[in-house]
């Protein structure tokens, strides 16, 4: 999900990473306005205006499959389904779940990757039958990450129907593992195995809108678990209770002090323990996700959370007099490496050349995507959002508004032919 980008990571002093991602193949940004005028990739663009109304009804179909947390086969069995239809080669699943198809180029670089996520934050029952009112789509990830599925079609329809040629080329991929405690397993095996060592460059759709996302928000999540021996609340009260020392974590971590610039955030999202009301428990749990595009201030906000949960242990062990009768497991769960892609990089610079030929606005932001891996990896890597408009991301009232969103498929088009030379 795509943000404003702050200015924190405009100063290195305030202690960002900058990437300055090796691109072999580095392009001239001044030649995408000619770029835009070659009849060939015209008519691409014009083709996907014209066919945005299938693009949209593919969103809904996409959207209408469950695709929850570590589940997403169904939704990628259809995927493979639809890469196959458009005429992609060598299309395939590999081990995780991820869908490749591939379009050839002229040469074999330089290879560009253009994904979008097939998971969703919504568990398994969810209902995901999605309404129409008007221009208005409303349905659990109609935005997040229905669109980005459907805008990759959209974009081998467009690059076929106007005879475009790549120098080089373009896998595309619908790829598992991007929502919550996923932990980008997708984009570690694509990156790690399928396509190791083969990306030169690097796409990801992700929901609504225009922006170009050039900073990796990084992030920790963690699931801690408080236990104790538990027993009944009458006969065995006074013994330390697992729920307590939750609640005295919690209440210290909502008493974190984070900077602003850099954006650092942290919010416990899950909660759960114990068996009846009359029962002491003998577990309380918590997950927990901090979040920075600064690597130092993440783990200052790391160091941070080991110290309250501590803390909150000793404090309820203390409370009852008992020593070592509470304890507290922390396991990371979720390790998102955080980077800043400079804004003169080749690929950024070529995002924005490209916005500026469409007559679009695309403003710099930053996000927690796909994009983080490839970036740790020293690979050029951005994410942009697939046109029109979302609200409620991650709400069961999500919804997405097809007014011009065919700017963002003729955005992709543009930018697939762009990157590939």
């Amino acid at each position: 999900m795509v943000i404003s980008r702050n200015h924190a990571c405009a100063v290195l002093l305030a202690g960002c990473l900058w990437i300055s991602a090796v691109d072999a193949w580095a392009q001239d940004s001044s030649a995408v306005p000619a770029l835009a005028r070659d009849a060939n990739v015209a008519a691409a663009i014009q083709a996907a205006k014209a066919d945005e109304h299938n693009t949209i009804e593919q969103q809904i179909r996409i959207c209408e499959v469950p695709a929850p947390p570590f589940n997403e086969t169904a939704r990628g069995a259809l995927l493979k389904e639809l890469f196959t239809a458009v005429g992609l080669r060598n299309v395939r699943t590999d081990r995780v779940g991820n869908v490749l198809g591939e379009r050839p180029g002229l040469a074999v670089h330089p290879h560009l990757v253009i994904a979008a996520h097939l998971d969703t934050v919504f568990p398994e029952g969810t209902p995901v039958a999605v309404t129409r009112r008007g221009t208005v789509l409303s349905g659990p990830g109609i935005g997040d990450n229905c669109r980005g599925l459907a805008v990759i079609l959209a974009v081998v329809r467009a690059l076929d129907k106007g005879g475009v040629k790549t120098t080089g080329p373009i896998t595309f991929v619908a790829n598992v593992g991007e929502e919550g405690l996923g932990d980008l397993r997708g984009m570690k095996e694509l990156f790690g195995e399928t396509l190791e060592g083969t990306v030169d460059r690097f796409v990801s759709i992700d929901n609504a809108g225009l922006g170009i996302s050039t900073i990796g928000v990084g992030s920790k999540r963690y699931r801690v678990t408080f236990n104790g021996p538990g027993g009944h609340s009458f006969g065995q009260f006074g013994l330390p209770n697992p729920a307590n020392a939750l609640g005295r974590a919690i209440a210290k971590i909502s008493e974190f002090q984070v900077p602003r610039e850099p954006r650092t955030t942290f919010n416990v999202g899950r909660v759960g323990g114990g068996t009846s009301v009359n029962a002491i428990p003998a577990d309380a749990w918590m997950e927990v996700d901090l979040r920075s595009s600064d690597p130092a201030q993440l783990a200052i906000l790391d160091r941070k959370l080991q110290q309250a949960i501590d803390a909150a242990v000793l404090e309820e062990n203390a409370r009852w007099s008992r020593r070592n009768v509470v304890t507290a497991t922390k396991t990371l769960v979720g390790d998102r490496p955080a980077g800043v892609l400079s804004s003169s990089a080749p690929i950024v610079t070529t995002a924005q050349a490209v916005a500026h030929a469409l007559g679009l606005e695309a403003p710099l932001a930053e996000s927690s995507s796909d994009s983080n891996l490839p970036l740790s990896l020293n690979i050029p890597a951005i994410t942009i959002g697939g046109g029109g408009g979302s609200s409620d991301s991650h709400a069961v009232s999500e919804t997405f508004t097809t007014v011009d969103s065919w700017e963002g498929t003729a955005n992709a088009v543009l930018l697939a032919v762009a990157l590939s030379r």
